[in-house]
């Protein structure tokens, strides 16, 4: 067969060099026929088992969780179970084959593919990858119903040269919870079809440090079982059946990486101070209280981002009840606890009015441009008031910096400062303590917010600059849209300079900004933010080492003429040469 080259989303950096072992989703054999009306309890019944079935085997993987395992595969495996028992999953099927005769399997896909098609609504990239929990868990239920659930190969097959077998899964898409099947075998990586920066099964490959390519499209139909495969994952690329000379650049660069990445080990309790003594703030983004182990464990000051969101999902649909101010306020103060005095910042609610699981309200025609983030949470003052409660009783038990996402208006600020104010008060009212100090902070992530920053400086204690949605608000684009998604640049001349216009107006103001996009911890861009002004970054707690590494070996004297230069420049090879010239500094 002739090799050649598969391209998707980088999630996961490394390299994985093994043979294919494909798991085929139980979709593809699903049947699809009308029941008699005297077989619809029957096939309810089948329907309802099913989901028990799975409920049961779920309950037995969160028990046998091995204690190495990361916090990340506990808390996505709690969250298959929370959606199995929804009723959008547990007893809207049901209703299906009693209205329209459906067999199990039809009824179960038919809800899955309207509750899809919700989800590729959602402009927001993280909200919307949730969709892949659905389908997994849609994808467990009918591995049970259809007995297709996947297996290992019995044996690996025998590898040329001196090199042991390795498998590489390959799948349209892998749920956390079956990555465990494959946790204890020779399994290196893997290649989905689905998924993207922001899926459970990014995550949980970056906290596993294993290699993975996800977004790959028809991945697991073009290769084939047994194939021996690249994955380049700080590429997002796949090679399948490399040529030999191929397979050996990659064995070499592979073995240069896990030599690199032993030394990075020896730096987890190294101070980030640069050659000419420059402290740098090197924080953790974590979605759960439990991310805050992995962040202790990298050597992360404080964690920079804590995205509440995870608290909200599959929460406002079909009657679904929001979390309550005491379960917001556990959560938050079981991470606050487990930082040990470090401080977490909070995002408070960064969603959309576009409720993906409410069939009662109508979608917005483009989210990203409508009732979002602090917008959705000033027209929902109550929610809002449940969680800045949550937040403040939180701050009580250890320093909390509380940062507002999507801020552009001067109204908006000083409306989101009002009920700040009025929560105190609130909780004055009901004698319950908190930190009266608690920072406020903007997150810059709108071109309007970068361009009015004296409005921010005069009001915030902080700011923090999410450079995911800045980059694609400025340059009109979405990453995960694979059509455009080669636009997305944070070498920009335009990105740069509202990169730099805010540092600098933070430093001039005398508050700190942080940068807690995916740039943070892109150790090529390192030396960049650096040279910028940048001392505060926040980034998956896998990425911490790589990045202090680079601060370590960094003078800033030397950075900053070099970083200017950049920003004069507008030709891209212009800046590419610019930037190169900062990683020789």
């Amino acid at each position: 067969m002739a090799s050649f080259t598969l391209h998707g989303i980088p999630v996961s950096r490394g390299i994985a060099i093994g043979r294919a072992h494909l798991l085929k989703p139980a979709a593809r054999d699903v049947r699809h026929y009308l029941v008699p009306e005297e077989r619809v309890e029957a096939e309810v019944r089948r329907l309802t088992e099913a989901i028990a079935a799975v409920n049961a085997e779920l309950q037995a993987v969160r028990r046998d969780l091995p204690a190495d395992a990361p916090s990340e595969l506990a808390a996505f495996i709690d969250v298959h179970a929370l959606i199995l028992a929804d009723p959008i999953i547990a007893e809207h099927p049901l209703k299906i084959i009693r209205s329209r005769h459906y067999n199990a399997e039809w009824a179960l896909l038919s809800q899955i593919d309207e509750l899809s098609a919700q989800f590729d609504e959602i402009e927001d990239a993280y909200l919307r990858e949730r969709k892949n929990d659905i389908l997994q868990v849609g994808e467990r239920i009918l591995k049970v119903l259809t007995g297709s659930a996947g297996s290992l190969p019995a044996t690996e097959p025998a590898a040329p040269g001196d090199y042991a077998p390795q498998m590489i899964v390959v799948a349209h898409d892998i749920s956390p919870a079956d990555m465990l099947q494959f946790r204890d075998r020779a399994f290196v990586g893997f290649v989905t079809d689905l998924g993207g920066q922001n899926s459970h099964t990014a995550i949980v490959a970056r906290s596993l440090d294993i290699p993975a390519a996800v977004g790959m499209a028809n991945a697991s139909s073009l290769i084939s079982e047994d194939d021996w495969i690249i994955i380049d994952g700080d590429a997002g690329i796949v090679i399948v059946d490399p040529a030999p000379v191929v397979l050996e650049q990659y064995r070499s660069a592979q073995t240069k990486l896990l030599r690199e990445r032993k030394k990075l080990g020896k730096l987890k309790k190294t101070p980030a101070v640069t050659r000419d003594g420059t402290f740098i703030h090197l924080l953790a983004n974590i979605e759960l209280p439990e991310d805050c182990a992995s962040a202790l464990d990298a050597g992360a000051v404080g964690v920079g981002l804590f995205r509440s969101e995870f608290l909200f999902m599959g929460r406002t649909g079909h009657g679904g009840k929001l979390p309550s101010e005491d379960e917001q306020f556990e959560s938050y103060r079981k991470a606050v606890t487990a930082m040990k005095g470090r401080p977490v910042t909070i995002r408070t609610l960064d969603v959309g009015a576009d409720k993906p699981l409410d069939k009662d309200e109508e979608t917005a025609l483009n989210p990203a441009l409508g009732l979002r983030a602090i917008r959705y949470c000033l027209s929902e003052p109550q929610m809002f008031l449940t969680q800045l409660r949550a937040i403040l009783r939180a701050s009580a038990y250890g320093p909390i910096n509380l940062l507002v996402p999507m801020l552009a208006h001067a109204f908006e600020i000083d409306q989101t400062l009002s009920l700040i104010a009025q929560a105190k008060q609130q909780l004055r009212d009901a004698r319950h303590k908190f930190d009266e100090g608690i920072r406020v902070g903007a997150m810059i992530e709108i071109p309007a917010a970068a361009l009015t920053l004296p409005l921010f400086v005069k009001r915030m204690d902080f700011l923090s600059i999410g450079t995911n949605d800045l980059i694609q608000y400025t340059l009109a684009i979405d990453r995960v849209d694979h059509e455009v998604a080669h636009l997305y640049n944070p070498l920009h001349p335009a990105v740069l300079q509202l990169l730099a216009m805010t540092i600098s107006a933070g430093a001039k103001a005398g508050i700190p900004v942080a940068v807690c996009g995916e740039i943070a911890g892109d150790t090529r861009l390192t030396r960049l933010l650096l040279g910028l002004g940048l001392r505060e970054f926040s980034m998956h707690p896998a990425q911490l080492l790589a990045v202090k590494q680079e601060i370590l070996g960094s003078d800033l004297s030397l950075l900053e003429p070099v970083a200017r230069k950049v920003l004069k420049v507008y030709e891209p090879a212009a800046i590419a040469e610019a930037v190169e010239r900062l990683s020789l500094v």
